[in-house]
């Protein structure tokens, strides 16, 4: 996946940081979800107008906000999310990087565990919170409505436990995003329709806000009042559709203490050194250009006491390789690389999204919606390790293809470390490999695919079905009485 990094500067002043603050207990009582034990609140997908960098466009929100509304809950809740579209687009929402075990029915992504909710209507969605701990984040997942549907979920340790760090003074939340002036969906459109890639941003955003760097951006940047010698904890999510973005302090250092809501108590200490690509480090900050960054150094210290529960012997090991690819125009007459339109593929079968979900399919022995011969390994196998790699453009196929595992199989996957970490999205450098290891212990049918909207568009995806197990407690949940029909 070739992403394209960039930066962000988040400038903190002694004692404040551009004035006025808002600070986690404030927020929490001005948001409509106040999540319980099991606890129904309404969900509302609508249109509203937003202006940003001079112009004034209508974006599909959540309840009116965006970014939208946070999710509080404790480890172990369930939530009942009443999901209503008062939109002019068919939308669905996804719950990023919770298990859901045994459920996938609410999971959310269009088309592979369930046909969107259409105009009009509306979607009870129970989210079953288990093992996940910190900080997680819902959005949509059709189309590219994502751009403006998304918000925070938090999930706090249960009473009586504390934080697997020092207790911070303070939290706050950071949602990072991409701004366009036109409709999104617009933008994905006019790309695929002329083969090129679509259109960058206008602007990256923090907390919904583009800063005061952009025209008109002065007045709504966001502010922080921090002060000295605190310690707080800022809750990142980067919800930009196109972008890996790395995130900085001017002239702070920052510690790492958790990814993707679940690394527990005393299983992992990440640490974050920060270095400067200007001449002097001491003026690494620049009003017009940002050259700080600050890496994250992942560094596993499990042991006997806290294990990293990752599966030491493999039943299924698989090869997949993600690609940019390219199709053939007539006379040349694309406007993607030499004429052509772009494409993209997980072993060379760009993936074409039903008109059924998957799940339902699955669920129900529906025929022709999609195939289960999702090849093991690519149509060729490289040395990602060796000294030189040719590039190669291939022409992939077209097919719905998901990959069928048995039930508590133990499966490896190495997108051509030694230190196990855990995650729910994986970061895979241009011409560089990733090993995963999870054993296949819930059954349903999961989405696997590159977080870049526009390779997901151009189809770089796919979907495991992980079957039943032999008894009661390892085998799928049924669906709802509400599910959105096709």
């Amino acid at each position: 996946m070739w992403l394209i990094m960039k930066v962000f500067l988040l400038q903190i002043l002694v004692f404040q940081l551009f004035g006025g603050g808002i600070h986690c207990q404030a927020s929490t009582g001005r948001h409509t979800f106040v999540v319980n034990t099991i606890y129904d609140s309404g969900l509302n997908v609508r249109e509203a107008s937003y202006t940003r960098l001079c112009s004034t466009k209508d974006i599909l929100t959540v309840n009116g906000q965006f970014p939208g509304p946070t999710i509080y809950a404790m480890k172990g809740e369930t939530i009942i999310v009443d999901v209503y579209n008062r939109g002019k687009e068919n939308v669905t929402i996804h719950w990023h990087g919770v298990n859901m075990p045994r459920y996938p029915w609410t999971d959310g992504p269009e088309y592979i565990t369930q046909c969107p909710i259409q105009p009009g209507s509306k979607f009870s969605q129970k989210i079953i919170l288990s093992s996940e701990e910190g900080t997680l984040w819902w959005h949509a997942h059709s189309d590219w409505t994502r751009a403006t549907v998304h918000g925070a979920i938090i999930v706090y340790p249960k009473n009586g436990t504390k934080y697997p760090f020092h207790k911070p003074n303070a939290e706050f939340l950071i949602i990072l995003g991409q701004w366009w002036k036109s409709d999104v969906n617009t933008v994905r459109d006019e790309g695929l329709a002329t083969g090129a890639d679509a259109n960058a941003s206008d602007s990256l955003l923090i907390n919904g806000q583009p800063g005061d760097l952009f025209p008109c951006s002065k007045s709504g940047t966001f502010k922080l009042t921090v002060d000295h010698g605190k310690t707080y904890l800022l809750r990142i999510i980067n919800a930009a559709l196109q972008e890996a973005l790395f995130f900085s302090i001017a002239k702070h250092k920052m510690t790492v203490v958790g990814t993707d809501a679940n690394q527990h108590p005393d299983h992992y200490y990440m640490a974050a050194r920060t270095y400067s690509v200007a001449p002097a480090a001491s003026n690494y900050f620049d009003n017009t250009t940002t050259t700080a960054i600050v890496m994250a150094s992942l560094r596993n210290l499990a042991d006997a006491k806290h294990p990293c529960n990752v599966p030491l012997s493999t039943s299924t090991k698989l090869i997949y390789t993600a690609s940019l690819n390219s199709y053939p125009c007539i006379n040349n007459s694309c406007s993607g690389a030499n004429g052509t339109r772009f494409a993209a593929s997980i072993n060379n079968i760009s993936f074409h999204t039903p008109t059924v979900d998957i799940l339902e399919a699955y669920y129900y022995n529906i025929s022709g919606v999609y195939g289960d011969k999702f090849p093991s390994v690519p149509p060729l196998v490289f040395n990602f390790t060796a000294d030189y790699l040719p590039l190669l453009y291939q022409l992939p196929s077209t097919g719905t293809e998901v990959r069928v595992l048995e039930y508590n199989s133990t499966v490896e996957i190495v997108f051509q470390g030694t230190n196990l970490i855990t995650g729910n999205t994986i970061s895979v450098p241009r011409k560089g490999w990733v090993a995963i290891k999870f054993e296949a212990s819930n059954p349903g049918v999961w989405f696997m695919h590159c977080h870049v909207d526009q390779h997901l568009t151009w189809g770089m995806e796919t979907a495991f079905i992980v079957k039943n197990g032999k008894h009661l407690e390892a085998q799928m949940l049924p669906p709802p009485s509400d599910m959105p029909p096709c």
